[in-house]
């Protein structure tokens, strides 16, 4: 009976000590890639700001042949919405354009089934040299969720792949649209 009450506070212990931990983990996530286009902004910015393009280099496209998307509103810009529903591996959720600036930058509000948290993905373009930067980056706030604060300190790991891979080939597709010779390789920030 001792060894038994000795786990039972060894294990309250742990869990205390690990929820304590959790409570000083960073209460948001971010995750930042970018890659070198040879194709102009206003080539790369409708293939972003019109979610209907989205499936053509999505890295997540291809992982359910049978994901369901369904659209709403206006079909680019402000107000266009995306919602899909698929396997485990891409789950369900939608995101909304809530901000558009032509050639420079959009802006979604992402919504994933089962996490609450808000969370939003960010498209920068800029100039550079005869093409252009495209800076993919994904932020959220865990607030006082715990478990995902753990979660998100893996976040960059789980994800950071995926968006280079969308990156990459949303260059090669923004370049094939612009006749342009092929990206440089999606990069993680330095």
């Amino acid at each position: 009976m001792k060894v038994l009450k000795g786990l039972a506070v060894g294990l309250v212990g742990l869990v205390v000590v690990l929820a304590g931990i959790g409570f000083l983990l960073p209460a948001t996530a971010h995750v930042e890639r970018s890659v070198v286009t040879t194709a102009a902004p206003g080539t790369v910015f409708p293939l972003l700001n019109n979610l209907h393009e989205f499936n053509r280099w999505s890295p997540w496209s291809d992982l359910d042949p049978n994901m369901t998307t369904h659209f709403e509103g206006p079909d680019a810009g402000v107000g266009a919405k995306m919602s899909w529903a698929g396997n485990g591996a891409v789950g369900t959720g939608s995101q909304q354009i809530i901000e558009s600036v032509p050639n420079q930058r959009v802006v979604t509000s992402l919504a994933f089934g089962g996490y609450d948290h808000p969370s939003t993905a960010t498209f920068t373009l800029t100039p550079e040299g005869k093409g252009t930067r495209v800076v993919w980056t994904y932020d959220t706030s865990m607030g006082y969720d715990i478990v995902s604060r753990y979660f998100g300190l893996m976040l960059d790991r789980w994800v950071g792949n995926d968006y280079s891979r969308g990156l990459s080939v949303l260059a090669r597709l923004a370049e094939s649209q612009a006749g342009a010779p092929a990206p440089e390789t999606a990069t993680a920030p330095p």
